[in-house]
Formats: C-alpha cells, sequence, structure tokens
C-alpha cells in the first residue's frame, strides 16, 4: 500500500512560524510535522510515500534529500502552480499513476489501481496504521478514519456505519439538502462522528475520484458526492487520540501530545 501526506497548505493559522516555511517543517520536540508523520507510515511498513508541496516547497524538497527521504521512496507533487485542496491533491497524484489522459468508466480503471492511504501533515494521532491497513484489507472497503470528539462538524453514518452525510451543528447545515426531507420519520438517528484527516481508499473509489471534473475540491465534497454510489465506511480506533497541530496558541499542547506518544 502506498501513502499521501497532504503537506501543500499555507498554514496561515500557524503564523508566524509559517512566515518563513511551511507547516510541514514545523517542529515538535525537534522532529517535524512531516518526520512524525514519514516515521509512523515507516513504522507501519509503508515506504512508498507521496508528499504534496506548495507554500515554501523547495524548503520541503531539499528537507527530504538532506535526510535522505528518512529511507523511504518519496515522490513529490508540485503544486505550486496551483494548490488543489484535499480532493484535488489525490486527483493529481492518482490521475498520474494510472495514467489516464481521457475520460472513462470508473469501473474499468479499479483493476489497475491499488489502494492509498491518505493523512493530513499537522494531525498527531495515537493510531496504530498496520490495524487499519488490516480492516481495509479484510473486504476492501474504503475507510474513513473518525471518533466521537467534540466538534462543530460532523460526517454522519448509518447504522452500518456507511458515510450517508454530513452535518455543521452551528449553522445546522446538512449536506446533501435531501437528506433531512427523504428521512422517514421514524428513521434511526444518524451517528455523528468527527473526521480525523485520515482514510484508506479503494481503487474503485480513487477512479470515481479521477473521473470528477474539477480540478480543486476537498475530500469531503468528494465523499458526500458519491456516498450514495459507494461504500464509505467507518473505522473507529480503540482508544483513540489525536491532536491537531493547527493554531500557534496551541503548541505547546502539541509538544506535550507529541511526547506521549
Amino acid at each position: 500500500m502506498k501513502a499521501m501526506i497532504f503537506a501543500a497548505g499555507l498554514g496561515t493559522r500557524l503564523k508566524p512560524l509559517t512566515n518563513d516555511r511551511p507547516k510541514a517543517l514545523v517542529e515538535l520536540n525537534g522532529k517535524t510535522l512531516l518526520q512524525w508523520q514519514i516515521e509512523k507510515l515507516k513504522n507501519a511498513g509503508i515506504t512508498d510515500i507521496i508528499v504534496n508541496v506548495h507554500h515554501f516547497a523547495n524548503l520541503i524538497i531539499d528537507y527530504l534529500r538532506e535526510n535522505n527521504n528518512f529511507g523511504c521512496n518519496i515522490t513529490i507533487s508540485d503544486e505550486r502552480d496551483l494548490l488543489l485542496d484535499t480532493g484535488g491533491g489525490l486527483k493529481r497524484v492518482e490521475s498520474l499513476e494510472f495514467r489516464v489522459e481521457s475520460s472513462s468508466k470508473a469501473e474499468s480503471l479499479e483493476l489497475i489501481g491499488e489502494p492509498i492511504l491518505a493523512l493530513n501533515v499537522d494531525i498527531l494521532s495515537n493510531i496504530d496504521i498496520r490495524a487499519l491497513v488490516a480492516a481495509y484489507e479484510q473486504d476492501g472497503i474504503s475507510r474513513l478514519v473518525v471518533s466521537d470528539r467534540k466538534t462543530s462538524r460532523y460526517l454522519l453514518f448509518d447504522k452500518k456505519q456507511q458515510l450517508i452525510g454530513w452535518t455543521n451543528v452551528t449553522t445546522g447545515e446538512v449536506r446533501p439538502q435531501t437528506m433531512s426531507a427523504e428521512r422517514p420519520a421514524d428513521a434511526a438517528v444518524p451517528e455523528r462522528l468527527a473526521f480525523s484527516g485520515m482514510q484508506i481508499l479503494s481503487p474503485r473509489v480513487c477512479a470515481r475520484l479521477i473521473n470528477r471534473s474539477e480540478e480543486v475540491f476537498s475530500l469531503i465534497d468528494f465523499y458526500l458526492d458519491i456516498c450514495q454510489k459507494e461504500i464509505l465506511q467507518a473505522y473507529v480506533p480503540e482508544d483513540y487520540k489525536m491532536f491537531d497541530v493547527g493554531k500557534f496558541e496551541h503548541l505547546s499542547e502539541a509538544q506535550a501530545f507529541a511526547a506521549s506518544l
């Protein structure tokens, strides 16, 4: 299995640190966020890794070269021309992998790809990646890593823990918009789970990603568009703990969390 680390973001919430470096090179306890993620993947046996770059891209490229890619086979996906968001970034990588030059049916592409584990560079966790991979390998169904932590935005899952929608509990927004109207009054209330920024996608789902017409889009938007056609299964890790290293004012907490891993 290959992996992709989303490292192209601007890191605006980590300013002033990201005034002269990408967020992927922000350090916690002597290691950059990028090193934390690469080593976690490597320890789980995943050494074919793609890293997308945009903000201070050359610094990441030089950093990986100077560290001999931490003993992994690392490929750079260059987004300096246009920041593609998570969905668009993964689409570019998968399109190159499949060598797709023209649109074709998703089903015809699934046989030539392999699953991909994609994760955000700035979310640290204690997840057992080997267990996540094993869960995917049982049935080949795409897995979205989620938890019951408190947040304002949730993915919605049915009683089989299959994705059916999304909601923002602060604004009351629900997607897809037809979801509330179509659900019978006596239907079970969907389970609300918070997304972790990590997922394993099957070749079939990646093929649908390639055929999406937009160039810039998020994976969440993509999931909501296909969840009625494809099974996107919740994966809730045991004793899961995570930390989103997203804000400068939370760095001391992030340092403590990293030390506990």
